[in-house]
C-alpha cells in the first residue's frame, strides 16, 4: 500500500481554497496522507520527503492560465533534487471561472514537467468556480468528484475528472 503526499502550491496556502480541497481529499481518501504547503524555504526538504511516497498530489489554484509561481519554483528545485523513487504525480486544480476547461493549460504544464523529468503522470481533477463552489449547496458535487478522484489514485486506475457549478455563465 503506497503513501500519498499532498503538496499545496497555492501562494496563500495556510488560508487557501486549495487547503480546503486537500482536506476534503484526505477525508475521502480513506488513507493516511501527508500534507505540506510549498513555501520559499522548504523545497529541498519536500524533495527529500518524496522519497517515501508512491503518489504525489499537487493541489493548487489557476494563476494567469498557469501554475502559481510558488509551485513553479518548487518544480525547478525538484529538477535538480529528484528522489530516487519517482512517485506518480496527480493534479487537483481549481479556478475562479465556471468553465473547468480554463485549467487545461496548467495541467498540461505539469504533464510536460513529468514527461521531461520521467515522472509517471496520474489522475486529474479540474474544478470550475473553485473560489465559490465550496460555499454553496453544490459543494456536494465537488465532494463526490473528490471521492472518485481519490479512488482513481488509490486503485492506480488514473482518470481525469471535472466539476463546476451547474449554472449558466
Amino acid at each position: 500500500m503506497g503513501k500519498i503526499m499532498i503538496l499545496n502550491g497555492s501562494p496563500r496556502a495556510p488560508r487557501s481554497n486549495s487547503k480546503c480541497y486537500a482536506e476534503l481529499f484526505s477525508k475521502k481518501c480513506g488513507r493516511n496522507v501527508s500534507y505540506f504547503a510549498v513555501s520559499k524555504n522548504n523545497h529541498c526538504e519536500l524533495c527529500a520527503k518524496m522519497e517515501t511516497v508512491s503518489d504525489m498530489l499537487f493541489v493548487f489554484p489557476l494563476y494567469v492560465d498557469g501554475i502559481p509561481v510558488t509551485l513553479l519554483n518548487f518544480l525547478k528545485t525538484l529538477e535538480t533534487h529528484p528522489p530516487k523513487n519517482k512517485p506518480t504525480f496527480s493534479v487537483l486544480i481549481n479556478c475562479g471561472f465556471l468553465e473547468y476547461q480554463q485549467n487545461d493549460i496548467a495541467v498540461e504544464m505539469i504533464k510536460l514537467f513529468c514527461k521531461q523529468n520521467r515522472y509517471p503522470f496520474g489522475a486529474v481533477l479540474k474544478i470550475g468556480a473553485g473560489e465559490a463552489i465550496l460555499n454553496t449547496p453544490f459543494k456536494l458535487l465537488v465532494t463526490r468528484k473528490i471521492k472518485k478522484f481519490a479512488a482513481s489514485i488509490i486503485s492506480k486506475k488514473y482518470r481525469t475528472f471535472q466539476v463546476t457549478m451547474p449554472i449558466s455563465a
